[in-house]
């Protein structure tokens, strides 16, 4: 009952006038302004000198493994683009523009937050020489935010199903609640593939119509999202303090809630809501070294990408304009 009146208020407001954008950046400012308060509270609490005490011990072997990880996650950034370039029928744009259009686009997306905006704008200038267009542009952000959700989805929920007690650790919740919640997405997940499976799908009308990746291609998409997430985790794990001991499992199921949160906060370089969202889920480790840890992680997969990336785009830039002179 509370759900129906909670759904006609917002029905309401919307018909009011109050649109999806607006919800989206209410959600958005909400998460950024909790992790920011949860931040200030814990590092309250923790000295600043025994975070940066605990990030130079950082073991060097862990940060080279973690950073050889963050370049695999985005690799398969990369592919994002390029599958969704095929999906939208542009294979006349070969992998190296891709690969650049899309390492640029989530460097720098991710870097400067309101990825929507950021990443399309640097996929529109680089794509612009092939021909394709602020709509096509548009269809490619799609099918690459269709990945990524097919991917968490996959990945989530697989984990929540296959370990739900050790996911409760994460979740705080009951190992049966998480394991139902594991078989519900996958349920939704398998129940989307046996949709497409009788004849082409397609969302949209006219110039704005785009048609759904086929099953086959569909299950193509979702290993492209697991296997991002799975060097991100991995990424995570490898610079995790070493007490207490942890499952990787725990590692990776709070890290793909914590990405979802991170990406629907739309904050440049997710501005805190990753590291608080980790920090409440995995509450064992020492609050000084974790929060080492992941000063260290965001740097390595926030700060470095998006220096490389305008580094990548202002030597094309400056090609580009040396050329037509």
């Amino acid at each position: 009952m509370r759900l129906h009146v909670l759904w006609c208020r917002l029905k309401r407001s919307v018909e009011a006038g109050i649109g999806w954008n607006t919800l989206g950046m209410a959600v958005s400012v909400a998460l950024v302004a909790a992790a920011f308060i949860f931040l200030c509270v814990i590092l309250r609490d923790v000295g600043i000198g025994r975070i940066i005490t605990a990030m130079l011990a950082t073991p060097p072997r862990a940060v080279l493994a973690a950073c050889g990880l963050v370049c695999i996650s985005y690799c398969t950034l990369t592919l994002y683009d390029y599958f969704a370039l095929r999906v939208v029928g542009r294979h006349d744009v070969p992998y190296a523009t891709a690969g650049l259009a899309g390492f640029a686009a989530y460097g720098i997306g991710h870097g400067l937050g309101v990825t929507l905006l950021t990443s399309n704008a640097v996929r529109l200038r680089i794509y612009s020489r092939w021909g394709v267009g602020a709509v096509e542009v548009a269809k490619i952000a799609f099918i690459t935010g269709l990945t990524f959700w097919l991917g968490n989805i996959c990945a989530l929920g697989f984990a929540l199903a296959v370990a739900p007690g050790t996911a409760a650790r994460v979740t705080h919740l009951p190992a049966w609640a998480n394991q139902a919640l594991g078989l519900a997405g996958l349920a939704a997940l398998a129940a989307y593939i046996l949709w497409l499976l009788p004849r082409p799908r397609a969302v949209g009308a006219a110039a704005w119509r785009i048609v759904l990746p086929d099953a086959q291609l569909t299950l193509a998409q979702i290993g492209i999202g697991i296997l991002d997430l799975a060097a991100g985790s991995l990424a995570t794990y490898m610079l995790l303090p070493a007490m207490p001991p942890s499952d990787y499992t725990v590692i990776a199921v709070a890290y793909v809630i914590a990405a979802l949160l991170s990406f629907v906060s739309h904050a440049p370089g997710s501005l805190g809501v990753f590291e608080a969202a980790m920090l409440v889920m995995l509450s064992p480790y020492q609050q000084e070294e974790l929060l080492a840890s992941l000063l260290i992680l965001h740097v390595l997969y926030y700060v470095l990408p998006l220096a490389v990336a305008l580094v990548m785009l202002g030597v094309r830039e400056t090609t580009l304009a040396t050329t037509r002179t």
